[in-house]
């Protein structure tokens, strides 16, 4: 069956779907020590769709304990990369065996439109999988230019036992961008999935074992930030976590390492994107993608374009087209292929969103679009695409991450302007630049204090390309071949001879 076919067939293979929600760990599912489990509920219609393994800090350190064991005996790490390389490519072949299944997982879990998490999360996911899994024997080392009396080698290792703890938005994308490197690089891996979405990643680090990675060597405890989380933080025997989520959590898991054994944290921690228009503009296809961007994954985007920085020579034209693009973007059911539009992951995250939008209207923004639930026939949480104008870029709205399809439109005068207001933000993930000026488009994303500066497109993607920020959106990257630094280290030898 083609899972996008028909509404009826998704329901269908939903219903038949087997849904596992222990923990797993050295190679088993397992319930947590203390027996206790929480409610998976799906943002879909607020039904209860699996009750998952509640881990606390013993189930993190008997996961810690099978992953150190596996890396000291070295099961993988000392696995020639390319016997690691064709465990990874079975992963990978698995995983595209599987990518309805895991699409439908995603929807049900976290709200997104099916054909959304079939077509561009399941797709990334394989992908990012597959590249992966042919850096191991393609990671050089070096030997430094000193005298001819010496030999000095510098070499990559495995950094050891590394930490995952990813968010609810892009679950099984955000997974991999960070196991596919660090199983790529010979380390054992104890995954914390966010509370909202956990279901990807047990399945995940099942058909990682089905494609022969050795017991230990990747687990997942799903459970609460405040306990499991907290808990892989403030490890003793935990080198290295790495990290996709609020910035809040991220200084809190920066404290924990401070306070255990200082070992490496890398975060990536949201950002308050500007998007920013110039008067020359291709206003057609800058206002329909700064539309749909705002509204992809329900705004639940750490590099959303939320901040819309407009030319008041062009303004008129494009706030015509851009609201006329956005009034087509309506909330449906996640699981009709015909959905551009999902559900927020949970009522308290709606609850948020629209806090926020009062907020707005309190501070004098004006709302010319959206701002309520749509009625979708179903018990879930929507809400429908939402622009302000006439925000000030001090407003709450414009400098506090939303997480929701709530766009702020932001006039300027210029070019000094747009560069001012665009940087005028505590983040700096990434930023998107419209212009048909080369020249122009050169100079001004240089200014741009971003890790990600899109010209003339918006969240443009590869995975030979880092994705990472500035400032408090975090440090390190993920894709690409820079992220296999954050799970190395360099070691130099020196010889002499």
């Amino acid at each position: 069956m083609n899972l996008l076919s028909s509404k009826a067939g998704v329901l269908e293979m939903s219903r038949r779907l087997a849904i596992k929600g222990q923990a797993f760990v050295d190679g088993r599912f397992v319930d947590a020590a203390s027996g206790e489990t929480f409610d998976d509920i799906s943002p879909r219609d607020g039904r209860v769709i699996a009750r998952v393994a509640a881990c606390g800090a013993a189930d993190v350190d008997r996961a810690v304990s099978a992953a150190r064991r596996a890396f000291e005996a070295g099961v993988w790490r000392d696995q020639a990369p390319k016997e690691r390389k064709k465990v990874l490519q079975r992963f990978a072949q698995l995983f595209e065996q599987n990518m309805d299944e895991m699409a439908l997982l995603e929807s049900l879990d976290m709200g997104k439109p099916i054909a959304e998490s079939r077509l561009i999360d399941a797709t990334v996911v394989l992908d990012t999988l597959q590249w992966y899994s042919e850096c191991p024997d393609k990671i050089y080392d070096e030997v430094a230019p000193t005298g001819p009396g010496q030999l000095a080698m510098i070499t990559r290792e495995p950094i050891g036992v590394v930490g995952a703890v990813t968010p609810w938005n892009f679950p099984m994308l955000m997974e991999t961008w960070k196991i596919a490197p660090a199983l790529a690089t010979g380390n054992s891996i104890i995954l914390k999935p966010a509370r909202w979405s956990p279901l990807t990643a047990i399945r995940l680090a099942e058909l990682a074992a089905e494609a022969g990675v050795p017991d230990g060597v990747f687990n997942v405890v799903p459970g609460f930030g405040s306990t499991a989380g907290k808990a892989l933080g403030m490890h003793m025997d935990v080198d290295c976590i790495a990290f996709t989520g609020s910035g809040e959590v991220g200084k809190e898991l920066l404290l924990y390492a401070g306070k255990s054994n200082m070992k490496r944290v890398y975060l990536e921690a949201g950002g308050k994107s500007p998007n920013v228009i110039l008067d020359d503009a291709d206003l057609q296809a800058a206002a329909k993608r700064a539309a749909t961007a705002i509204c992809f994954n329900q705004g639940e985007v750490c590099c959303a374009p939320s901040r819309l920085i407009l030319s008041e020579r062009v303004k008129d034209e494009f706030m015509a087209i851009l609201v006329a693009t956005m009034k087509k973007i309506r909330p449906g059911d996640p699981l009709d292929p015909a959905s551009n539009m999902g559900a927020l992951v949970e009522k308290g995250h709606l609850e948020s969103v629209k806090r926020y939008i009062a907020k707005g209207r309190e501070e004098g923004a004006r709302l010319i679009l959206g701002g309520d639930s749509p009625d979708v026939g179903l018990d879930g949480y929507y809400l429908n695409p939402t622009i302000f104008d006439g925000v000030d870029n001090r407003m709450t709205i414009a400098q506090e991450e939303i997480f929701g399809p709530v766009l702020s439109v932001i006039t300027v005068k210029d070019d000094e302007e747009a560069v001012r207001v665009a940087n005028d933000t505590i983040y700096g993930l990434a930023a998107g630049l419209w212009t048909r000026d080369l020249s122009r488009a050169h100079r001004l994303s240089r200014r741009l204090r971003a890790g990600s500066v899109w010209v003339n497109c918006y969240d443009s993607a590869d995975c030979t390309v880092p994705f990472g920020g500035y400032k408090q959106s975090g440090n390190g990257r993920d894709k690409s071949l820079h992220a296999i630094s954050k799970y190395t280290e360099l070691k130099t030898t020196w010889i002499e001879l």
